[in-house]
């Protein structure tokens, strides 16, 4: 009796800790629904998380560093069909941008940051080529470290990670202490 009981407060303890990391996160958790590219000097987009309403698919704004609002950027709607939508930015200048796609019922389809590096002009000589020049070094550097130095995660998700970590510690001491004194809560 006594195993049955424990088995089903750690299978239901289980449940709701895996159930945890989902309800807090609630709808920032779902995945980038865009794929961005760059070309030379070109930012193009595709998507295929809006719908058409009202006659539009929505826009898609591309951010410089220096910009956090998405009504800051350049923005182009989005333009295609059902199955894929898409939208393009030419002439952008050498930098790190982020790109936010927003549908036209207002959800944000999803964000990513794009490195557009200097374009390479081809020179042509009568005689003989030159050799090719070596690749302009990124913008900003490498971006290492321990994974949150590449992007900056906003306020929102710090706070679901301290929260997922506190009751991670929260609960790790509790089940030791009930491990160690069976007969407390």
């Amino acid at each position: 009796m006594r195993n049955s009981r424990f088995l089903l407060r750690s299978g239901l303890t289980l449940a709701a800790a895996a159930a945890l990391p989902t309800a807090l996160a609630g709808p920032s958790a779902a995945v980038s629904g865009i794929s961005v590219s760059t070309t030379g000097s070109t930012v193009s987009v595709v998507t295929s998380a809006c719908v058409q309403n009202n006659g539009s698919w929505g826009t898609a704004s591309l951010l410089s560093s220096g910009q956090a609002n998405f009504a800051q950027g350049r923005q182009v709607a989005l333009s295609g069909t059902t199955i894929s939508q898409s939208a393009a930015w030419s002439g952008v200048s050498p930098g790190t941008y982020t790109v936010v796609v927003v549908c036209s019922n207002g959800v944000t389809a999803g964000s990513q940051s794009v490195i557009v590096s200097a374009a390479t002009t081809p020179t042509t000589s009568s005689t003989r080529a030159a050799p090719p020049a070596p690749p302009a070094p990124p913008a900003r550097g490498v971006m290492g470290g321990l994974g949150g130095a590449a992007r900056d995660y906003g306020p929102l998700t710090l706070g679901v990670g301290v929260a997922l970590v506190t009751s991670g510690v929260v609960g790790t001491a509790w089940f030791l202490r009930r491990r160690s004194k069976p007969y407390r809560l």
